[in-house]
């Protein structure tokens, strides 16, 4: 993995969307009232999923992965998707290696698109691709650009302390 390829990749990602756009967005998501992911999650209530990240071969053998399947009915062999009360979202590949960030973005954006129809849910979010497969939050936060408008969302402080940095840098 080419960290400084995938930092590349954000910047580029990011000068896309015009800063005043930016800016609105991150007003109208409510910097004011962060939905924040509880740390150290150990039991859910019956409306509530875990947002891990995963590997393809759905392994979870380690860290929220694995927290994942042996609490909340993550199931092995699925890498992508709604799992009891969890949710995978990929930052490893089938063979184990880090995915790079336009992929993880993908899944990310597929996620969005699911949780939008299930509003009675709420989903806690966790440091996705921040331990294992080796990026920072300021890499993966601004991946989940569109889920912090989503009121059922919950984001890790981390995530939402690079958004901050950002309004600030506007």
């Amino acid at each position: 993995m080419n960290i400084k390829k995938e930092s590349e990749y954000i910047d580029n990602h990011f000068s896309n969307i015009s800063k005043e756009q930016l800016f609105n967005d991150l007003k109208e998501c409510g910097l004011k009232t962060m939905n924040i992911t509880p740390d150290n999650i150990t039991e859910l209530k019956s409306n509530e999923v875990f947002v891990f990240g995963s590997n393809l071969a759905g392994i979870h053998g380690a860290g929220a992965a694995k927290l994942a399947y042996e609490k909340f009915g993550a199931i092995k062999g699925q890498g992508f998707g709604l799992q009891g009360q969890s949710f995978a979202i990929p930052t490893k590949d089938e063979n184990i290696q880090t995915l790079p960030l336009y992929k993880i973005e993908n899944y990310i954006f597929e996620f969005e698109n699911i949780i939008k129809e299930k509003p009675d849910l709420l989903f806690y979010v966790t440091e996705i691709g921040c331990g294992l497969a080796g990026y920072t939050s300021e890499n993966i936060a601004p991946l989940f650009y569109h889920s912090y408008k989503l009121p059922n969302v919950y984001m890790p402080k981390r995530f939402w302390e690079v958004y901050q940095t950002l309004t600030k840098r506007l």
